[in-house]
């Protein structure tokens, strides 16, 4: 008994397994993948843009008013007259929108 339901998986069952794994594939492309893609594109296009007067987060968390920018370079005033200057790829969110919740997140 055992040993036929094992010769009937095995016949024909390299198509099936092969279907099965694209299945596979195409989910966490468009599950895992894609989205972060998107996001890349997202944050690459938010650095490009920042400009003088802009309210900033950093990744390590410091806020700051955007005094001046170059192609790398972009500096903060974090208080009256303390001035940091970070990689534009430290810059992680503009701070003068409110922060999204998880739900408003999952509508867009």
């Amino acid at each position: 008994m055992i040993k036929t339901i094992l010769l009937q998986a095995g016949e024909g069952g390299g198509i099936s397994s092969l279907i099965l794994f694209g299945g596979v594939a195409l989910v966490f492309y468009f599950f895992m993948i894609r989205p972060q893609q998107k996001k890349q594109k997202e944050q690459k296009k938010f650095i490009e843009e920042i400009k003088r007067g802009d309210q900033v987060v950093t990744v390590g968390g410091v806020h700051g008013k955007v005094l001046s920018t170059d192609d790398t370079t972009v500096v903060l005033e974090v208080d009256k007259g303390v001035k940091i200057t970070f990689q534009k790829t430290a810059i992680s969110l503009d701070a003068s929108k409110p922060a999204a919740t998880p739900k408003e997140e999952k509508k867009s």
